[in-house]
């Protein structure tokens, strides 16, 4: 065998190597891409975006926001409470420190229209079960239809802060296109949510 084709051997060689790590290398959001056959199934990879910090910390279920990772969440900083419109207090407004943007310089996250979720839309501490039957009904998610729901995850700017928090913070962990998508899905195979 020539020298050159033993060079080729070893480069179509590692070329397949290549190919097989990063197929198993592949991000777990692509699993998105195809949907569980049931839609309580689905409602349980939706869940995984709904549960991450990313989301919790402004839908609590008391008036105190938290902040921080998973493995670190904590009260929000200062004492800021939710108020009487989810925007914080006199004096503790989250506008105060929560702009239109993240501000790379302090850190300090921000999206437009910055403050808690209605004291009705807190799924900290909820089931996955109690978390879908929550997201479903009316009278707690805004008066939100499952299409308008669709359309609230896919182009809400303060919701679409969860996918870009900026500050090296992870974001939640399933790309948004793919989110959306299986919002639609569980949407168009009944909405079913999970046993309890």
């Amino acid at each position: 065998m020539s020298p050159l084709s033993k060079g080729s051997k070893r480069t179509s060689q590692r070329c397949r190597i290549g190919a097989i790590l990063t197929v198993l290398m592949m991000p777990s959001s692509l699993a998105a891409q195809t949907p569980p056959s049931n839609s309580a199934e689905t409602f349980t990879e939706i869940a995984k975006v709904l549960t991450h910090p990313r989301c919790l910390n402004c839908h609590p279920r008391d008036d105190r926001p938290r902040q921080g990772p998973a493995e670190a969440t904590r009260l929000h900083q200062m004492n800021v409470q939710r108020g009487h419109d989810d925007g914080g207090r006199t004096a503790q407004r989250c506008a105060t420190c929560h702009h239109e943007t993240n501000n790379a310089a302090s850190g300090v996250p921000g999206a437009p229209h910055w403050r808690l979720a209605p004291l009705s839309m807190g799924w900290r501490g909820l089931s996955t079960a109690e978390l879908c039957r929550t997201l479903k009904d009316t009278t707690k998610n805004g008066n939100r239809s499952l299409q308008a729901l669709i359309e609230h995850f896919g182009t809400d700017h303060l919701v679409g802060w969860g996918w870009e928090p900026g500050a090296h913070r992870a974001p939640v962990p399933i790309p948004r296109a793919d989110f959306v998508k299986l919002v639609e899905h569980w949407a168009q195979t009944g909405a079913e949510c999970p046993p309890s």
